[in-house]
């Protein structure tokens, strides 16, 4: 299956958003064990532009994300918590985090 393939009961996202956004909601919506990030809150590596203060040496579960079709649905949207609480509903988190 194509990670761009939206699930079911969600519209479909442009297929041309393939690269990451630098929307910052994979670095504050999930838990990062290996950073001891907590659900719901922004690590605290990401800087104000929504880019990473230490992408060179960031931890291999970092390095591994790949953007898929959730990166297309919070993207446009206007504000770092707006992009973080829609990732959070997307995946039905939104309950357990500490927004």
């Amino acid at each position: 299956m194509d990670a761009f393939t939206p699930p079911p009961n969600f519209a479909p996202r442009s297929p041309l958003v393939r690269d990451c956004t630098a929307c910052g909601a994979c670095c504050s919506a999930p838990d990062i064990h290996a950073l001891r990030k907590p659900l719901g809150v922004p690590c605290v590596h990401l800087r104000p532009d929504c880019l990473c203060a230490v992408y060179a040496a960031r931890p291999a579960v970092c390095r591994g994300y790949q953007p898929d079709w959730v990166c297309g649905e919070v993207a446009p949207l206007p504000t770092l918590e707006a992009r973080m609480r829609r990732f959070l509903e997307v995946y039905g988190l939104d309950d357990e985090a500490r927004l």
